[in-house]
């Protein structure tokens, strides 16, 4: 089964006979037979027609609007698929049960953080990037074996901090300094393309659980509460590396992003503008747009790779002694 991903602007999706067709004018960016579409996510500005819409419905495939960040407008979704029968498990998950996969997540966000930076090694050499390299290896074994979700964290939070510590060592920018990572609100131009592109991803892991029909509320590692859709924040950890901070370190070694035109400064903090989202985005998604080869050995976008483990997430949730493997990069 396939998602069918619409990131061009002005598409139309249409249905003809027994086959869903994205066009924009006359031109064919892409079709997949309806009875092989497990969902359908329009980025920004697309259309469905009423005849692909109905045939959905009919076939359980949900439709997913979406903006170019990835914050999910809304559903259409068939009656059938309303109820949302799938948190009456995750409640009843027990205490072991959420550790177990929380320790996974940390584990694997520890070790893809490694890897990004065993990466940078290969071009620069540095005794503090293999220091921290050897730390993170550490702090990921004792992920596996902590008793609490307080001490889970803060192997996490150790290991976040010296990561961010050795992350200016692979900027190549005279102009673009990076001495240590800042929320709330970001202190400088690297910083706020972190956090811009954390937001995209986290939005999107949203819009792919409300989809998959999990309660994004009810996590393993986080907290939720009213505010705060937990199980989002909890999946992004193990693609922060892979995902976003690849990118940023690309568009800062690449010279793409300007410190003068793609910025603002303001509310004691540093932001992208409108020029640097503009720019931002369209390499962000162009990246996720690439076809690689998943797990399943079927070849789809990268962003497929999201929705892999939200599934992985939900075939947990079904069945916690199948544990939850989180995604990792070699």
């Amino acid at each position: 089964m396939r998602t069918l991903y619409v990131s061009q602007q002005g598409c139309y999706v249409l249905l003809k006979q027994e086959t869903l067709i994205v066009k924009q004018g006359e031109v064919v960016y892409g079709q997949v037979q309806l009875p092989l579409t497990e969902q359908i996510l329009i980025f920004g500005k697309s259309q469905v027609t009423t005849q692909a819409i109905r045939a959905c419905l009919w076939r359980n495939i949900p439709i997913a609007y979406l903006s170019r960040m990835g914050y999910c407008y809304g559903r259409v979704m068939s009656i059938e698929q309303g109820y949302r029968y799938l948190a009456n498990y995750q409640r009843q998950l027990t205490l072991g049960d959420r550790l177990k996969t929380a320790r996974a997540i940390i584990e694997g966000k520890l070790k893809n953080s490694r890897t990004l930076l065993r990466r940078q090694l290969r071009r620069n050499q540095s005794a503090l990037l293999e220091q921290v390299i050897q730390s993170l290896e550490h702090l990921a074994t004792q992920a596996t074996q902590a008793d609490s979700i307080e001490r889970l964290m803060g192997f996490e939070g150790a290991g976040a901090a010296q990561y961010f510590s050795a992350f200016g060592e692979c900027l190549r920018h005279s102009e673009l300094v990076f001495t240590g990572r800042s929320r709330r609100p970001p202190g400088n131009p690297v910083n706020a393309m972190l956090s811009f592109g954390y937001q995209i991803l986290w939005n999107h892991l949203l819009a792919l659980i409300e989809i998959q029909g999990l309660d994004p509320y009810q996590a393993s590692l986080h907290q939720g509460s009213e505010r705060h859709a937990a199980l989002a924040s909890d999946l992004v950890e193990e693609f922060r590396a892979p995902l976003v901070d690849s990118l940023v370190l690309w568009l800062v070694n690449k010279n793409t992003m300007d410190i003068r035109r793609d910025f603002v400064y303001k509310d004691s903090g540093c932001y992208l503008n409108e020029s640097g989202r503009k720019t931002f985005l369209k390499l962000f998604v162009h990246r996720m747009e690439e076809v690689i080869k998943t797990n399943s050995e079927d070849k789809q976008p990268r962003w497929d790779l999201l929705n892999q483990q939200v599934k992985a997430y939900k075939q947990f949730v079904y069945n916690p002694s199948q544990d939850y493997q989180p995604y990792q990069i070699y």
